[in-house]
């Protein structure tokens, strides 16, 4: 009787999860945009959350200072220890975030008003080259004049178009990006806040965690999926803010050079190069063209002298400063590197980008433990032993 109710009891699960697998691909557009739905009413706390991951270590090591200084405190002195931990992570943060937009502002509305100055000469400068070149090339001359007359046309058919009409669009469109940055900066601003209320919890949160991991799996599966969650935290921890220490060396590196060879707008480039220099292998890419094409703008020779002060800026973070900072922290190689990157950068963007090398460790090293496992099972010991030796002998 137990083994017919057991056979009934799988297929009925069975039958039940093709049924909502069914369900989930026939309703798989509705599915995603509750989820886009829900992941924006709930952007405010995933904001929070992020900053609160990044300043827990910072927090953590000012408690531990804090605790050391007053090792006698009370229970209501270690609460106010704490609290003055997060009140002191917080305005670390907010003033790095206040100085980075007032070296950013400035410089890149200096930078928008020369552009705005040097195009049209930049571009006679470029019409007389090109006719020059075209001077002894008959039939390139009549094509460019043709694509010239073209675009002219085209351009003045844009601007012939009603003026209430170009007027409401612009005033449509300016609308959108207004409303957009008001609604990031609004979630910006609760998510400092939830990440208050976040590091003031962190430790009760984990203790629950605990409890519900114990409570769930057995004390051996419990154990393996602690262990693993460690494993993450350290690889995203150590990846996520030793790449941030390092993209502020960089960016600094960067302005002093700079700055030293006079260029323009020294501290707008520097930031952005260690903004994007957070994103691994692209990152530098990313960061160096448009900064390259804004001083290809107001000097040629400023622009190549860029592109090698970068180079050499890139191999000295790559071969010294970075080794330095983050070490080996991912254990992965440089293929998987570029593999990991263009998979979650496909898949979820700039942030993709950024988190993929981490994540894709963490997924590594649990295939890597089940594959060992496997091994161990199937009395294949001297495998492991030989491949650790081979290909990862320190």
């Amino acid at each position: 009787m137990k083994k017919y109710l057991k056979i009934g009891i799988t297929g009925a699960a069975i039958l039940a999860s093709g049924i909502l697998c069914a369900f989930v691909l026939f309703k798989m557009r509705v599915i995603i945009e509750l989820l886009k739905g829900i992941t924006g009413i709930l952007k405010p706390f995933l904001y929070g959350a992020v900053i609160a991951y990044l300043l827990a270590p910072l927090c953590n090591k000012i408690e531990e200072k804090l605790f050391q200084t007053f090792p006698k405190a009370n229970r209501k002195a270690k609460r106010f220890i704490c609290f003055i931990a997060i009140v002191i992570s917080l305005c670390v943060a907010l003033a790095i975030v206040w100085m980075v937009i007032m070296l950013i502002i400035p410089q890149v509305w200096d930078s928008v008003m020369k552009i705005i100055d040097m195009v049209p000469q930049k571009i006679t400068i470029l019409n007389n080259w090109i006719e020059h070149m075209l001077e002894n090339q008959p039939e390139l001359q009549a094509y460019f004049e043709e694509f010239a007359n073209q675009a002219e046309s085209h351009i003045n058919s844009l601007l012939n178009v009603d003026t209430i009409q170009k007027v409401q669009s612009i005033i449509n469109s300016l609308s959108v990006q207004v409303f957009g940055v008001l609604g990031v900066l609004k979630n910006i601003s609760l998510g400092f806040l939830i990440s208050a209320y976040l590091l003031g919890s962190r430790k009760l949160f984990g203790a629950q965690a605990g409890l519900i991991l114990h409570g769930v799996f057995p004390d051996k599966w419990a154990r393996i999926i602690e262990e693993e969650i460690r494993y993450t935290d350290k690889m995203f921890n150590g990846f996520l803010v030793g790449k941030i220490i390092d993209s502020a060396i960089i960016g600094l590196l960067c302005f002093a050079g700079l700055s030293f060879m006079g260029f323009e707008a020294p501290a707008f480039i520097g930031v952005i190069i260690g903004i994007t220099n957070i994103i691994p292998f692209f990152g530098p890419f990313i960061g160096a063209i448009p900064c390259g094409l804004l001083l290809l703008l107001e000097n040629p020779m400023h622009c190549l002298y860029f592109i090698i002060f970068i180079f050499v800026l890139q191999q000295l973070d790559g071969n010294v400063i970075g080794p330095k900072i983050l070490g080996n922290t991912t254990g992965v190689s440089s293929f998987w590197v570029l593999f990991s990157i263009l998979l979650f950068g496909g898949m979820w963007g700039v942030v993709g980008m950024v988190i993929g090398v981490p994540l894709f460790a963490v997924i590594y090293d649990i295939i890597r433990k089940l594959v060992y496992r496997g091994l161990r099972k199937h009395k294949r010991e001297s495998m492991i032993t030989d491949y650790e030796e081979k290909y990862h002998k320190s």
